[in-house]
Formats: C-alpha cells, sequence, structure tokens
C-alpha cells in the first residue's frame, strides 16, 4: 500500500505548478510569433478573399491582385487560374444565406415549440 506523505504532496503540488507556468508561457509565446508573422505577411496588393475545398489538396480559391479578382484552382503541385471575374460578381460577406448557431438554434426551438401545440393523430 502506497501511503502519500506531507513530502509527496509538496512535490505533486510543485511539479503541478511548474506544468502551468510552463503551458502559459508556452500558449503566450505562440500567441506573440503568430501576430509577429501575421504583421510580417501583411500585403496590400495580394489578398485570398475565399477559399472553398474540393478534395484532398485541391481548393478554388478567389484572390485579389491589385484591382483584379481572379478564381485559381489550388492543388498540391499546381495552381491554374480558371478566369476573372469582375467586383460585382462577388457577394459581400453579408449576404450569404448561411446563419450562425444561435438563429439555428433559435429557429429549432420555435419550430419545436409550434409542435407540441398540435395535438398528435
Amino acid at each position: 500500500m502506497l501511503l502519500l506523505t506531507g513530502s509527496s504532496y509538496a512535490q505533486f503540488i510543485t511539479v503541478l505548478v511548474v506544468f502551468v507556468i510552463v503551458l502559459g508561457i508556452t500558449a503566450w509565446t505562440t500567441k506573440w510569433i503568430a501576430n509577429y508573422q501575421k504583421k510580417q505577411a501583411v500585403n496590400c496588393n495580394i489578398q485570398l478573399l475565399e477559399a472553398a475545398r474540393l478534395g484532398n489538396n485541391k481548393y478554388i480559391q478567389i484572390v485579389r491582385v491589385g484591382d483584379t479578382y481572379m478564381v485559381l484552382a489550388v492543388c498540391k503541385d499546381t495552381v491554374t487560374m480558371l478566369g476573372e471575374i469582375s467586383p460585382e460578381q462577388l457577394k459581400e460577406a453579408g449576404e450569404s444565406k448561411d446563419t450562425g448557431f444561435k438563429q439555428l438554434l433559435d429557429k429549432m426551438m420555435h419550430k419545436d415549440s409550434d409542435n407540441t401545440d398540435t395535438p398528435k393523430e
């Protein structure tokens, strides 16, 4: 039978505190490096507007280069320009039909409350 003494509790608490401190430093460093790289990669002439995954390592991307909007097919080893589109053809982020989780949940809750009022046959 293993008996835990006061010194073993102190060792456990010490290891736990050191682990939490190292974990915190790691998280802070990761966030700092990500922000640093994000600032280094800022470019006002090239911007990825949207990307859709088609399959494993296959994407369609809408990219703005200067004032030109291009549609690209990006694969593992190749990048192919599919064509150019005008800014008028692009939908704004607010125009999409996708709704957030809260709106979907509210809609489902409202639908469920409507179903409970009707008698079942």
